[in-house]
């Protein structure tokens, strides 16, 4: 599970360490969020936690559009699962070393050591620590647990400010807008989080990315696009100088390949099927209606037919699902802990 923080704040540094190489100096620092008391997040997970996707969902879509108004935000926030995380509770500063060990477990470490079998350099170390796994299996997560940070904003950036090109647009391939390949010139704006977005959003309803992960090169992943999307832009049809190999004169797919299912199908395999078989609940005909109608304009080739993120919160799947069950299941999970 990986999550999302919405604001882009403030943080204390709570330990630095400089180091100086010929390049010169260099410093290394940690940091400690600055735990605001009221803070507006946006979620996006693996796994089904039946009551939490509502507040996920509500959050998600309010974020781009509370950081395209405001000055201080950083516009485009590279929307994507893996700079995401969870944020330990309070009580978690307060273990001394032995408390942690006695907790958690001894470091577990591992040797480094040369592929040539060389001895190793002075400046690297003998062993290296393997991080700890602070996980938690979706179905004991609290909406009261959702306290969430954005852990890189190396990608981030304010189109009003900084303009960026297509070019630069470096986050995972699979949730890349197709933009970025077809008009790598052209800045980058405000839409292209909405695609990145819709990416997110999918993989919080089912189990698997509505663009896989697997894909390794952007010819692949144009060819999945088009498949689960249809026909693309005419202009960057005939800029794909491999379409070929993908796609016959017709434009029909080739008989040799494999083709990825149309959006509507996909929904029923990755997300359907998977919450009939884990017994979370399937959606039913209106509401898959709706969630696919906003799926398909986020995800328009086109960026300027893309809803912004107001748009998004004021969709008919947010206002007449999502808004009303995060609001239900808010009162339920209260009451029960009071």
């Amino acid at each position: 599970m990986v999550w999302i923080s919405s604001d882009i704040h403030d943080t204390t540094t709570i330990d630095s360490k400089y180091a100086k190489d010929p390049k010169g100096w260099h410093g290394t620092f940690v940091y400690k969020a600055d735990d605001q008391e009221e803070r507006e997040f946006y979620v996006a997970s693996h796994g089904y936690t039946s009551g939490k996707e509502d507040f996920t969902l509500k959050e998600a879509t309010h974020t781009p559009e509370k950081q395209n108004r405001t000055p201080r935000g950083h516009g485009c926030l590279d929307i994507h699962l893996r700079n995401v995380l969870v944020k330990l509770p309070s009580s978690f500063d307060r273990f001394s070393v032995d408390q942690l060990y006695e907790q958690y477990g001894e470091p577990e470490t591992i040797p480094i050591t040369r592929t040539d079998g060389k001895p190793l350099p002075p400046n690297i170390p003998s062993k290296a620590v393997l991080p700890l796994y602070l996980g938690q299996n979706a179905e004991e997560f609290l909406l009261s647990d959702a306290r969430v940070l954005l852990g890189d904003f190396g990608e981030a950036f304010a189109p009003d400010f900084d303009a960026r090109k297509g070019e630069d647009c470096h986050i995972p391939l699979a949730m890349r807008p197709p933009e970025t390949r077809f008009e790598p010139q052209t800045t980058l704006l405000y839409s292209a989080d909405i695609w990145s977005l819709a990416t997110a959003i999918w993989e919080i309803l089912g189990m698997k990315a509505i663009f896989s992960s697997e894909v390794t090169t952007v010819d692949e992943l144009t060819c999945q696009q088009i498949d689960v999307l249809g026909s693309m832009l005419l202009k960057w049809w005939e800029l794909w100088e491999e379409r070929s190999q993908f796609f016959d004169n017709t434009g029909h797919p080739k008989e040799s390949r494999y083709v990825w299912p149309p959006i509507s199908k996909a929904f029923e395999d990755y997300v359907q099927e998977y919450r009939r078989k884990l017994g979370v609940g399937e959606f039913g005909e209106d509401e898959k209606a709706a969630i696919l109608d906003l799926m398909c304009r986020m995800l328009a080739f086109q960026p300027k037919d893309r809803p912004t993120a107001k748009e998004v919160l004021q969709s008919e799947w947010m206002v007449k699902w999502v808004l009303p069950d995060l609001e239900r299941h808010s009162l339920v999970e209260v009451g029960n802990l009071t």
